[in-house]
């Protein structure tokens, strides 16, 4: 799992039968600070996310059992919104 930042929404009225009724969110990877790093992804929201918040991410396999779609052709799902971030240094 990861935390990133909710960017923008993806709106798709042609997709893949298997993805109908997912909310598309595009999400920015972050650091434990809030700075970006990697790239731009799209991702199933299992929990109701907003533009602005930090979520948590899970990708692969376990984003498909998470958003209960074993056979869906998806690679990230929001798991999670983050309410604070606490990193000792």
């Amino acid at each position: 799992m990861y935390l990133a930042k909710v960017i923008g929404t993806v709106v798709s009225t042609s997709k893949d039968e298997r993805l109908v009724g997912f909310k598309l969110l595009l999400t920015q990877r972050v650091l434990g600070d809030g700075s970006p790093v990697g790239l731009q992804e799209v991702a199933v929201d299992t929990v109701g996310a907003g533009v602005g918040e930090t979520v948590i991410m899970t990708k692969g396999s376990s984003a498909r059992y998470a958003a209960d779609r074993q056979q869906a052709p998806l690679d990230a799902t929001i798991v999670g919104i983050v309410d604070t971030v606490e990193v000792e240094v």
